[in-house]
């Protein structure tokens, strides 16, 4: 008998196939009507800090630089009140087989596909996560397909993503390219039924499991480099994997009193899904329109229950402009004589605003950089920009509205980490485990996983449930 092929047919098939992918049964770790036992997930399902270490190390991956920024902390001190201004480090993740910090979670992923004599691998991924399951197939000898969500109706695709679609394929990868909207889940679905491959998912457990090496690294070399942990470290968010896996990292490493820091950039008022606002964002990778609906609902990925959770590790959620993006690239670039990409330039802005809060004495470390490129290059993307009817200009950020200017600041005083309500990310996260899962009564298994998830107290979920009218 013929399977149904329909959108509805496949869908409503997406559970039985991302467990047959992925060989893992999510359900044994349900309890309550919300409540999943998180911490048994990631224990019974992935591996080991020094398993992890032992498999990104075979391949090449981990063990990045730390590099002081000394020209950058020189130039925030310049514009901070006096006494403020603290030093500046990057954790330098470019330095991985395929350039990004991608590298450690993809070799988790096909490790483990290889392991359980999976033939192949496919990743849904328009990004460095696609360039590094392919890099990683490649060494482990395995089959590999990148599904990417690359063009408009008109066939125009951005720079940076095309160009990511022909790294893949230098590792050997077949990447099957797809306009925006709903076919990508189809189509990757599909492409799981029919080949059998391995769901290398970014949300898996040993996939978020696999970042945790470089927030324990990033401890240890601080400790060995400056004799203490950092202050704060700020991770580019996008769809949580980032943030989650670094700071369970250092939480492994005991550097629990680190304050983690969220950054994205501000795409408000873009849709990622409209085809006619696809080309009018000049970020694709750790902006808000990932960043906000993954911090309030991490289930939206690609396996029933996501390893990102976002809401768990993070002390402040902040976002910074395009502008702001673009003009620290070539600050970098300039001033420190390293030009990278701008996933990890998006932190960076942040960090240099959060730098002047700080005291002199104190350390703040962004925790990646990746690889730049023709596409990621500013100027590819800036005149993709003029392209699409962006005016680009000179002025004040706060001025910029996404999808009409991009504009740099006239001086680097104007370079603004803009904090956002984290009561209100929390709050939208208890209503929608509420609204999608159709709940009207907890249990107190529900509640100590909502505090847990929210890294709350039990009166904040206590009062954002009776907002909601939901009985105890």
């Amino acid at each position: 008998m013929s399977k149904d092929m329909s959108y509805q047919g496949l869908m409503a098939r997406r559970n039985e196939i991302m467990k047959q992918a992925v060989g893992i049964d999510y359900s044994i770790f349900e309890s309550g009507s919300i409540a999943f036992d998180y911490e048994k997930m990631m224990r019974e399902t992935g591996y080991t800090l020094e398993e992890m270490q032992k498999i990104q190390g075979d391949t090449g991956v981990g063990n990045t630089p730390v590099l002081e920024l000394k020209n950058l902390t020189a130039l925030a001190r310049k514009v901070a009140p006096k006494g403020k201004g603290a030093r500046i480090f990057i954790k330098d993740e470019a330095s991985n087989p395929s350039g990004s910090f991608k590298a450690r979670r993809a070799a988790n992923a096909v490790y483990h596909a290889k392991k359980l004599g999976y033939k192949g691998v496919i990743a849904a991924t328009s990004g460095n996560y696609g360039a590094a399951v392919a890099s990683q197939a490649a060494m482990h000898g395995l089959k590999c397909i990148i599904v990417q969500e690359c063009y408009d109706s008109k066939g125009v695709g951005q720079p940076e993503i095309i160009e990511k679609a022909r790294k893949c394929e230098a590792y050997g990868a077949e990447v099957v390219q797809l306009t925006v909207g709903p076919e990508l889940f189809y189509t990757f679905l599909k492409l799981l039924e029919e080949t059998g491959y391995f769901n290398a998912s970014l949300y898996t457990p040993f996939g978020i499991a696999g970042v945790e090496t470089l927030g324990y690294e990033l401890a240890i070399q601080f400790r060995e480099k400056i004799g203490r942990d950092p202050d704060v470290v700020v991770c580019t968010n996008a769809g949580g994997g980032n943030l989650t896996g670094t700071a369970r990292g250092l939480i492994k490493a005991g550097a629990e009193s680190v304050n983690v820091v969220g950054a994205s950039v501000n795409l408000q008022g873009l849709h990622m899904a409209s085809d006619e606002q696809f080309n009018k964002k000049s970020f694709t990778t750790g902006h808000t329109g990932f960043g906000m609906p993954f911090s309030t609902w991490p289930d939206r990925s690609d396996v029933p229950r996501s390893a990102a959770r976002p809401l768990r590790y993070m002390d402040r959620y902040v976002t910074v402009s395009q502008g702001e993006v673009f003009y620290m690239t070539e600050i970098l670039a300039q001033l420190e004589g390293l030009e990278r990409g701008p996933a990890g330039n998006t932190s960076l802005a942040a960090a240099f605003s959060i730098a002047q809060e700080l005291n002199e004495d104190q350390i703040i470390v962004v925790q990646e950089t990746e690889y730049t490129g023709a596409g990621k290059h500013i100027q590819a993307q800036l005149s993709f920009a003029r392209e699409n009817g962006i005016e680009i200009r000179f002025g004040n950020p706060e001025e910029e509205v996404p999808g009409q200017n991009i504009i740099l600041p006239n001086h680097p005083s104007l370079i603004k980490a803009r904090d956002f309500d984290m009561d209100k990310i929390r709050k939208s996260y208890i209503k929608n485990c509420l609204e999608i899962r159709g709940i009207e009564k907890i249990s107190d298994a529900d509640m100590d996983f909502l505090v847990q998830e929210t890294k709350s107290s039990y009166d904040f979920v206590k009062e954002s449930l009776a907002e909601r009218n939901i009985q105890l």
